[in-house]
């Protein structure tokens, strides 16, 4: 119940913060006529609407199951990053378009860069505390909403230096071009991330396989009972759904082992994997030895 309500802070949290940051970048921006600054306004208006998504996410995601959900809600979450994703690569493509056509028709414009200096240095450390917040949450949680979330603040972060740079640049040469510049690279940078963010909630929409890195480490659980008597494995599979990882394997044990023994064995290999990965939902079936002769046997059937 603590780790939900942790999850429903945080995420408000978000909100609240990308909601004045995105007033200040935009206040700034007409001030000032900068395109860079006006990017980043739009880019933390996608932050904005992902950390919506994300608060709405959190929330359906800690309900229980129910009948129409026997395995839970957790696959809001991934919807939710998927669409965030979405969101950052949709941002990124319109700060482009609006770069390159600032740089072609070409202005004359004089870019104010003193308000807009501070408006970005605020955004900066912001969002280094807020998204700091959002990762240690969502890392102690597992949530994936709010890693997620916290992605697009660091990327905000990384981004509103930039923009901050440039028009510290801008005020000391004169040089206006670096406005449209700096909004390019603001662009390409936000769209990786987008892709990234995209890429990895959709292999769990998709029922995708756990990374190799959380592969190793349940490999590496079952190895370690086998003092204890596990044989061997096979048909181990996995999944995420939101902050959950689904695992399913078939341990093969002595024929002559008791149900208990192996039940014991089941169990401690079980808290072995939770230590690991945190929140999972882990499947064992247990399977006797069967005796060469017997194997043999089985082919020839077969």
């Amino acid at each position: 119940m603590k780790s939900i309500t942790e999850k429903k802070a945080a995420a408000a949290l978000s909100i609240i913060s990308n909601a004045a940051i995105i007033i200040l970048k935009f206040i700034a921006g007409i001030i000032s006529g900068s395109i860079s600054i006006i990017s980043e306004a739009i880019h933390s208006l996608s932050d904005f609407l992902a950390s919506v998504l994300t608060f709405f996410a959190v929330m359906k995601s800690s309900e229980p199951a129910d009948s129409q959900h026997q395995f839970g809600h957790g696959r809001y979450e991934d919807m939710s990053g998927f669409i965030e994703g979405g969101l950052i690569i949709f941002a990124s493509f319109y700060i482009l378009f609006e770069a390159v056509k600032k740089i072609l028709a070409g202005s004359s414009m004089q870019t104010e860069t003193s308000f807009g200096i501070i408006v970005m240095a605020i955004a900066v450390i912001a969002n280094f505390f807020v998204s700091s917040y959002l990762f240690y949450v969502g890392k102690k949680t597992n949530s994936v909403s709010l890693l997620a979330d916290g992605e697009h603040l660091r990327t905000d972060i990384w981004s509103s230096l930039g923009v901050l740079i440039g028009l510290v640049l801008i005020k000391l040469t004169g040089l206006e071009i670096l406005d449209s510049l700096i909004a390019i690279f603001v662009a390409l940078f936000i769209f990786k991330a987008g892709f990234a963010i995209s890429k990895t909630t959709l292999n769990n929409l998709l029922d995708g396989a756990l990374p190799e890195n959380d592969i190793q480490k349940i490999e590496t659980a079952v190895e370690e009972m086998k003092s204890e008597g596990v044989i061997s494995y096979k048909d181990l599979k996995s999944r995420c759904s939101g902050p959950e990882k689904m695992i399913e394997i078939t341990l093969i044990f002595p024929k002559d082992m008791t149900i208990e023994h192996c039940h014991n064995i089941c169990d401690k290999i079980e808290s072995k994997i939770k230590a690991q990965l945190g929140i999972c939902n882990i499947s064992i079936h247990a399977e006797p030895q069967l005796k060469s002769d017997d194997i043999k046997k089985q082919t020839i059937s077969a």
